[in-house]
């Protein structure tokens, strides 16, 4: 289903550095996540610059492993699903709502991608395209969590959207202001989906004129220790137990900030799409409302 006849695998362990045992056991699954999160990289700039984003296997394959792009949820997903079929695991795919700085009376679309693995009898909701995503799977109970970092992650099943019952992941972070620190980030339910929803839910998201990725360029990068996203031309970088450290860069210095620090290099060609692309972007932001009459 998730065409992994056409996937390397050879090739996609060795871009992960992964040189572990390759059964279907929860052992492996922890190990992919975690490389896979630290490994491949995030970002929106397809959306941003051209209003196309791929979804077969070979072109995921070639822009997220061989030219080590980055890609968000789907791609991620898509990747990640194809091994996981080579590999022999059994998975359902789902969708999700970004629950972050949304309120809850008037949702937003369910466009976030994830994978829950069914393995011998337990279920682990396998979460690797957020950007900001755990670092291993959590196991699918109420009170699940994730712990294998300094941001840790819970799973609650409670009222959703509209009162339903579902699954919300919440996070806590130095500055989250909800009950004990923490603040749901995505909620879900179990609804299988498959290849032609996602491509659907994709098309929005890399098209369509509210998505916020094709407004501005977003980008993240997940380390053990530290997180840092660049919004449009806002750079954040945090860690635990400090304070955020926000900066606002010039368009012409995306280009170099994004291979130095989120390990995304653009050809020369690309790089200055960018620049003029984040500078109409720019002039729009500082352009001064009109005065009302």
């Amino acid at each position: 289903m998730w065409s992994s006849e056409h996937l390397d695998l050879d090739a996609y362990l060795a871009h992960l550095g992964y040189e572990g045992d390759r059964t279907p056991t929860l052992e492996t699954l922890r190990a992919l996540q975690r490389a896979h999160v630290l490994t491949v990289r995030w970002d929106t700039l397809d959306s941003f610059l051209y209003r196309q984003v791929r979804l077969d296997v070979p072109s995921v394959q070639d822009k997220l492993i061989r030219r080590s792009r980055g890609g968000y949820c789907y791609e991620h997903v898509v990747l990640f699903a194809a091994a996981l079929e080579k590999l022999g695991f059994r998975f359902t795919a789902v969708s999700g709502r970004v629950q972050l700085g949304a309120d809850s009376a008037n949702p937003r679309p369910a466009t976030h991608a994830m994978l829950i693995v069914d393995l011998d009898g337990t279920r682990w909701l396998n979460d690797i395209g957020f950007g900001d995503s755990p670092l291993e799977p959590i196991e699918l109970v109420d009170g699940g969590r994730s712990q294998a970092d300094p941001w840790p992650y819970l799973l609650h099943w409670q009222d959703i959207t509209h009162g339903s019952p579902g699954w919300a992941v919440h996070h806590r972070r130095d500055d989250s202001k909800g009950p004990e620190g923490w603040v749901v980030r995505q909620v879900f339910t179990e609804t299988p989906q498959y290849p032609v929803d996602y491509a659907v839910g994709n098309h929005f998201v890399a098209t369509h004129d509210r998505s916020p990725f094709v407004t501005r360029p977003y980008i993240q990068r997940r380390g053990t220790d530290r997180y840092d996203t660049l919004d449009a031309l806002v750079w954040t970088t945090e860690r635990p137990g400090r304070d955020r450290v926000t900066e606002t860069v010039g368009p012409h210095e995306v280009p170099k900030l994004l291979d130095d620090v989120f390990g995304i290099r653009t050809d020369p060609e690309e790089a200055s799409l960018l620049v003029s692309r984040l500078r109409e972007l720019d002039s729009v932001r500082l352009r001064p409302e009109p005065t009302p009459r």
